[in-house]
């Protein structure tokens, strides 16, 4: 019997639209959200808008400014630090968790997503790269067993995405090939129960995407 999968909300929905515009740059940073043009353009109610906007802020792509209105989170580099500076803990955490009890299910998984990520990139399929990413992320995160870690990262990958968006903007297929280099760095380290490769590829990788979105933000 095929386990009982809810289907995503009216809200959910909404959220998920007004998220990919704010990630790929139609909504703008520090740009203000007008509900009643957003509820004509998508053809539903003010309620349903204000929903997704309220669990857009919890996911940090949204300010709600009493009196003012909702505005997409300014890109500063206050934020994006901060954005990898978290990432970076978390996935250490749970990345040592991984090394010490991987099975050989989750190594097939690992690589059968990095062979499909490589397979976005030849075939220059930005969105679908972006998002195996964050399923590949997902995937390490298997043996995370913490609930606060869990839900913190869930908030985390909407503005994890954007920052994708505007360093590839800025770097082109250089991003992509370093997202491979890293993955397959990290995948031998996985498999060699090596936790302190490991910690150090994810370090190097959180300053390096850093970077390329600060240049990006810098020149944008």
């Amino acid at each position: 019997m095929n386990a009982f999968k809810p289907r995503e909300t009216l809200t959910e929905q909404v959220a998920r639209h007004i998220e990919n515009l704010i990630a790929f740059e139609q909504l703008r940073s520090g740009e203000r959200i007008y509900e009643s043009a957003m509820a004509k353009e998508m053809d539903v109610s003010h309620g349903s808008i204000r929903e997704a906007l309220l669990l857009l802020e919890k996911r940090h792509l949204v300010q709600n400014v009493p009196r003012k209105g909702a505005f997409v989170t300014p890109l500063d580099a206050f934020f994006v630090r901060s954005l990898y500076e978290t990432l970076e803990l978390y996935l250490t955490h749970t990345g040592r968790k991984l090394v010490r009890q991987w099975q050989p299910e989750d190594m097939e998984r690992l690589v059968f997503l990095h062979q499909k990520m490589q397979s976005c990139y030849q075939n220059n399929d930005l969105m679908a790269f972006l998002e195996l990413g964050i399923e590949y992320t997902k995937a390490s995160l298997v043996y995370a067993d913490n609930y606060f870690i869990d839900s913190a990262i869930d908030d985390l990958w909407p503005s994890a995405k954007r920052c994708a968006f505007v360093a590839f903007r800025q770097g082109g297929a250089r991003v992509l090939e370093d997202n491979l280099v890293h993955m397959e760095e990290s995948i031998r380290a996985i498999r060699n129960r090596d936790e302190l490769a490991l910690a150090d590829i994810l370090h190097r990788y959180a300053i390096q995407q850093c970077e390329q979105v600060l240049a990006a933000i810098n020149t944008g």
